[in-house]
């Protein structure tokens, strides 16, 4: 394989995980959105408010309840069949699913009926999502040029919030300038329905990438139970992933329960739907400025000081995030978001698609990074219908309340990447090796300069 052929494997791997990414996680945050500020209304009507916004929440969590199922069988098929074909997959599942909710009869028109399909189509967006972020960070990973792992894997996240961005845009117009009734009759169907564009243009880009050369060079030794095996070697890693995943409750508080709160009447904040959205949507759009800049420190100074600075500075800013939407204080909430959000959390976020991955062997690293991430989500996606419990609507000290629980969740995580052994010096030939040896920092240094200024990406890494 060539430098420049190489190099062109490697921007085309980071393209296609950024723009198989944003169209994915359109699919996914579509329906957090929905799920906060429609369907309570439209599929689960109650006469006690606090009924429908926990169910309508819980239906969020039931998406990353099948999220472990498809990481088990999704992260198998990744190593054993390819990056590449477990990604086209993921994307098929989801797009498929997030049409068939745009067409879903409401509660009004077939009863418990209209629940029931929400929450089958949900278990097959959770499904479905497991294997993108795994499988995006192992292709990009392994085709990243030398001591630039941390910053080309970061684009899989980028392309994560632009997919948010992308989300809130749609809803953004459709709240703003439609009619109330008409929106909650057939407006929110017009973003789920656009899904058909997601599975379109996802293939066409997925195709054009190359498999790895790392699993190319593993295809002849991979295990016929990578999960098995996954388990038994790296457990402990494992663990650590899954802790340091429960940084998903920043998104949560910001994007889940934040909108309930300041929007949902019931709790009487009395943010506009139209507003509220703007927060996370200015937050993703300095995060998209970020990342990139955060996976290129990482490349510098380690992956482990940007995840743990990210979080606790984020579980600590949560608590003045739900303040300011307490006191009505538009403004503050938005400044809040940034740097919570936007700048903070991105020490964790820009970082994770190169440390996961790097905590593993190829063989093993999709099935062992699925695995290990998703059970971790898995748990903080209960975290909004418990944060609409303990503090529901008339319930005094809510920012007091879900910020204490946010920033325990964030100091477990913390502690878990502090355990963990630096990675980003480590070749790729002996990731997932606890016994590995780091290249020494001064020769690490003299060569990812010089084959940045050559531009030999052929170098294995």
């Amino acid at each position: 394989m060539t430098a420049i052929h190489q190099m062109s494997q490697s921007r085309k791997a980071a393209a296609s995980g950024w723009i198989g990414s944003a169209l994915e996680y359109y699919d996914f945050f579509i329906y957090a959105t929905a799920a906060s500020l429609i369907f309570p209304q439209i599929f689960f009507p109650s006469e006690n408010p606090t009924v429908a916004i926990v169910a309508s929440l819980a239906t969020y969590g039931v998406g990353y309840v099948a999220r472990p199922i498809g990481a088990f069988v999704l992260g198998h098929w990744g190593d054993t069949h390819g990056r590449k074909t477990v990604l086209i997959i993921c994307m098929f599942l989801m797009g498929i699913s997030t049409m068939a909710v745009g067409i879903l009869p409401t509660y009004q028109q077939v009863g418990m009926l209209a629940p029931i399909l929400l929450v089958i189509l949900r278990l097959v967006q959770g499904f479905a999502v497991a294997g993108e972020i795994s499988g995006a960070s192992s292709m990009i990973l392994e085709h990243a040029p030398f001591g630039r792992r941390g910053f080309y894997a970061s684009f899989a996240l980028q392309g994560v919030q632009a997919g948010q961005i992308l989300a809130a845009a749609i809803f953004l117009p459709l709240a703003a300038y439609m009619p109330t009734e008409a929106f909650n009759s057939w407006g929110w169907r017009i973003p789920f329905l656009l899904s058909f564009f997601v599975i379109v243009a996802g293939y066409i880009i997925r195709r054009e990438v190359d498999e790895t050369p790392a699993f190319a060079r593993e295809r002849g030794e991979t295990p016929r139970a990578p999960i098995v095996q996954a388990i038994k070697l790296s457990w402990r890693d494992m663990l650590r992933v899954i802790c340091m995943a429960l940084m998903n409750v920043i998104p949560v508080v910001a994007t889940i329960f934040g909108a309930a709160y300041a929007v949902q009447p019931a709790y009487g904040i009395g943010f506009a739907k139209d507003v509220y959205l703007w927060i996370p949507v200015l937050g993703n759009m300095l995060a998209v400025f970020v990342i990139p800049f955060v996976g290129n420190l990482s490349d510098k100074v380690g992956r482990k000081p940007p995840i743990i600075v990210g979080a606790l500075l984020s579980g600590l800013l949560a608590f003045c995030y739900l303040y300011a939407i307490s006191i009505r204080n538009v403004p503050l909430a938005i400044l809040v978001s940034l740097l919570m959000w936007g700048v903070v959390y991105q020490g964790y976020n820009a970082i994770f698609p190169s440390f996961y991955p790097e905590l593993f062997p190829t063989r093993t690293r999709v099935s062992a990074m699925a695995i290990s991430q998703n059970v971790g989500t898995t748990i903080t996606a209960l975290l909004p219908a418990l944060f609409a419990t303990v503090a529901p609507p008339g319930s005094t000290n809510i920012p007091l309340t879900v910020g204490a629980i946010a920033f325990a969740i964030t100091v477990i995580a913390a502690l878990a990447a502090l355990t963990a052994r630096e990675t980003y010096r480590i070749r790729i030939d002996d990731l997932g090796n606890p016994n590995a040896v780091p290249m020494p920092r001064a020769d690490y240094d003299r060569q990812r300069a010089g084959d940045a200024v050559s531009g030999a990406a052929a170098v294995r890494t």
